[in-house]
């Protein structure tokens, strides 16, 4: 016997189960003999059941963790958009754009591909995407997405990047760690992961869960309910992949605004109050304040120096939502064990003042190919740099207001975005056709 663990010819630790056994061991790069199983005679008695189903692992942790408070269209002189978020995989992050570009073209392809040479002549398709589609053709499948499929490292891997605010390094960290489950990383790293990703862990199974369009309806009007508690004058529209249609969707995101420009500074704050107040919001994953922070002025303009996505540049809460227990039966139900309480949903709460509302709509309503192409014309075409903030002059910086104009300001949040694109000098684009796969 030995303290340490490099010397040691035998380890022994609180391990009943073969699986716990070889992770400690692969953790530690050590290899060993099989050895026969012990009797249950032989093992040793736990004090608590361990939980060990990765299938089931999200919804199990729940209760050993403590509360933690029609495509077709040409935009922008290219393909339409497409919706691609980096996947974890062998692959590089430097392909990740060009695969986005290939997808949206081939999606927004008005015609029907009969041949590989089609695939050829499309922007940002090449040789290898033609024997690609060529294969899919012929046997329906592609070897490729069957290796993928069959690979347990990429399994690891996309279990861990579905947990949120884990992105594709921090998983690969994880699984360079040794851990392969959800437990593991609770039993070897929770005190090391951010208090959202905690809460990502802990909601795991729940925020997994798709949000049918009746219940984003239902949230949203809940949350301009309590803005309107404020001033009767608040207007919303619901975003990201409700408004380009999508039946089902893995967040809610709305977009709030007055017409009154004090009315929303600082507004954020005291909505997601008066929201926890009632017990919809349950956990605040971040709080932005960074647009009443800089006077609710869209994000200044500092030459050629690159800048950020822009996420940050409007004020905006993510929060974690759950429905309240409606009435006494519910109660009684939930105390005689009959789960009815509704899952924990991920919203996302944005404040923009009106003088810039449309961008924010035109910001939060395309998916990630679109929002790109529309930032490089106005670029390459225009000269401007677009922001969900605000449209600001690449010359000298100044703020270039497309949504007031000589007709007045905006009656409403649609006109202004159809204002900026009328500013744009490019027709209007439905949010249904904002987003090709």
């Amino acid at each position: 016997m030995t303290d340490n663990i490099h010397e040691a010819d035998i380890i022994v630790g609180n391990i009943s189960k073969k699986g716990r056994a070889l992770f400690e061991l692969r953790h530690r790069q050590l290899q060993t003999d099989p050895v026969e199983a012990a009797g249950a005679a032989d093992l040793p008695q736990n004090s608590q059941k361990r939980r060990r189903n990765s299938a089931t692992a999200g919804s199990e942790l729940t209760a050993l963790l403590a509360d933690i408070n029609d495509p077709g269209i040409e935009l922008f002189g290219g393909p339409g958009s497409a919706c691609y978020r980096s996947r974890p995989g062998p692959v590089q992050i430097i392909g990740v754009r060009a695969y986005s570009t290939l997808i949206a073209t081939i999606l927004a392809y008005p015609f029907a591909i009969v041949s590989p040479q089609e695939i050829t002549r499309l922007p940002g398709c090449g040789s290898k995407v033609a024997e690609l589609w060529h294969e899919w053709k012929e046997s329906g499948r592609l070897r490729e997405v069957d290796e993928a499929h069959g690979d347990p490292k990429l399994s690891v891997l996309q279990a861990f990047y579905d947990i949120w605010g884990v992105g594709d390094a921090t998983a690969r960290d994880f699984y360079n760690k040794g851990w392969r489950d959800l437990d593991d990383v609770v039993d070897f790293g929770w005190q090391s992961l951010s208090r959202a990703q905690q809460i990502g862990v802990k909601f795991y199974d729940e925020f997994k869960l798709k949000i049918q369009r009746d219940e984003v309806e239902a949230i949203a009007e809940d949350i301009l309910k309590h803005a309107r508690n404020f001033s009767p004058d608040f207007q919303m529209v619901i975003v990201g992949g409700y408004r380009r249609g999508k039946q089902d969707s893995g967040d809610v995101d709305v977009i709030i605004s007055h017409p009154d420009e004090s009315a929303t500074l600082n507004f954020v704050d005291k909505l997601v109050l008066s929201l926890e107040k009632s017990r919809r919001v349950t956990h605040t994953l971040s709080l932005s304040t960074h647009n009443s922070q800089r006077g609710q002025r869209p994000v200044s303009w500092r030459g050629n120096e690159r800048r950020g996505s822009g996420f940050d540049t409007l004020d905006k809460a993510l929060v974690v939502w759950q429905e309240p227990l409606r009435d006494a039966d519910d109660r009684i139900s939930l105390e005689k064990g009959r789960a009815c309480q509704a899952p924990h949903r991920r919203v996302d709460i944005i404040v923009s003042p009106w003088k810039t509302v449309g961008c924010a709509l035109l910001g939060w309503s395309g998916e990630t190919t679109f929002q790109r192409d529309l930032r490089r014309y106005c670029k390459k075409e225009r000269g401007l740099r677009f922001d969900s903030s605000g449209i600001r002059s690449r010359l000298d910086g100044t703020w270039v207001n497309f949504e007031g104009g000589d007709g007045g300001t905006a009656q409403d949040m649609l006109t202004a975005e159809k204002r900026v694109f009328d500013g744009l000098g490019l027709r209007f684009v439905d949010p249904y056709n904002r987003c090709t796969g």
